[in-house]
């Protein structure tokens, strides 16, 4: 019989295999619909997807556009989360945000 660890290292190993073929066959279905999108004359609009074609993500993003810069030269893109301190304390001494833009 097995033990744990050795099942788990073949769990790990299985995981690793599977995650594999699925990214094998997501490519391979990607270029099935993008070859059919193009004898068709389809376009990402028709099929109710976004105006240009997008790469697929590999986990990192890039940075937002600035929208605000503080009086010291701090940025914010004014995405969601926290406020940066400098605009919470601006805002606290009865600034708009829209002082600030850019």
């Amino acid at each position: 019989m097995a033990t744990y660890i050795e099942l788990m290292e073949k769990a790990q190993q299985l995981m690793a295999e599977a995650e594999q073929v699925r990214q094998k066959e997501i490519d391979a279905v990607i270029a099935d619909i993008r070859q059919k999108m193009e004898t068709y004359g389809l376009t990402a609009q028709d099929i109710g997807g976004a105006a240009a074609p997008r790469k697929r993500s590999t986990g990192a993003k890039g940075k937002s556009a600035v929208k605000y810069r503080g009086p010291n030269g701090e940025t914010w893109s004014g995405g969601r989360g926290r406020k940066p301190r400098w605009v919470q304390e601006a805002l606290k001494a009865g600034k708009k945000i829209e002082d600030f833009a850019v």
